[in-house]
């Protein structure tokens, strides 16, 4: 059974925390705006393939850094990016058609998923010392890769992974994790093809869980809790996406006569 636990600063809500075989508890347990960890749900428990599917299916994500123990999260508000209301700039837009008529460049879906985890907890982040995607972390998310609940879109080069990202998907509810690139433009590329495959699967919302400057500037907004919760129950219950790109793809996203014609620096 979890146990609730107080910190030494009486402000500070009780925390649950999970034995192995715990549940977690309601997301609305969460801990609010005027704590010192607005989001926070629960501490302990299992990282595993199987914990993960049931967080996910209920709105909750783990973040915790190394020496830490399992954190486990339920934000409100969310910020989620709907795929209708990607901004596709123009700085975008052609990064996308040179990188299409490279003929040493390609897009793969799954092809490595491990290295892109691991590139993604390498990749320096401002006002980020060290990363939350630590070894037991890239562990449980490449099973529930293997068990074929998450994803990664990967930018290739000459052979060489060159930027990419990872996510969940159950049904068609889709949740963002991580970039990286080394390349200019190359983690927005990934995530425009990422924003194509959920056009074209008709799933409505990608998840980015929290707010930052970079993902509203895509397009992305926060949405309360709730609507986020109950978009996820109705998703999870539809059939899987297909996880596949090809180049006309990119068509539903760039018209074709501006992939093909060429096109002087605007």
């Amino acid at each position: 059974m979890a146990t609730d636990t107080m910190s030494a600063n009486h402000h500070t809500p009780p925390l649950a925390w999970l034995q192995p075989d715990d549940d977690f508890p309601p997301v609305d347990r969460a801990w609010g705006p005027n704590t010192p960890h607005p989001g926070l749900l629960a501490a302990g428990g299992v990282l595993d393939s199987a914990h993960l599917q049931q967080a996910y299916r209920q709105g909750i994500f783990p973040w915790f850094s190394e020496g830490s123990p399992i954190l486990w999260w339920s934000t409100d508000p969310r910020m989620v990016l709907q795929p209708a209301n990607f901004r596709l700039h123009r700085s975008l837009k052609q990064a996308i058609r040179k990188f299409e008529q490279d003929p040493h460049s390609e897009l793969r879906i799954d092809s490595d998923f491990a290295a892109v985890i691991a590139a993604c907890s390498q990749q320096a982040r401002p006002g980020q010392d060290g990363t939350w995607i630590v070894d037991d972390i890239q562990a449980a998310y490449t099973q529930l890769h293997r068990d074929g609940f998450a994803h990664s879109v990967e930018l290739w080069q000459r052979g060489r992974l060159v930027a990419g990202l990872y996510c969940v998907a159950i049904g068609r509810a889709v949740f963002g994790e991580s970039m990286f690139t080394t390349v200019p433009n190359g983690s927005k590329i990934a995530l425009a093809a990422l924003v194509q495959i959920c056009r074209r699967e008709q799933a409505p919302m990608i998840d980015c869980q929290q707010n930052t400057g970079h993902l509203a500037f895509m397009g992305a907004a926060e949405i309360p809790r709730s609507r986020f919760v109950a978009h996820v129950r109705t998703q999870i219950a539809l059939p899987p996406m297909r996880w596949e790109f090809a180049s006309r793809d990119w068509t539903d996203i760039i018209p074709l006569s501006e992939m093909t014609s060429p096109h002087p620096d605007e």
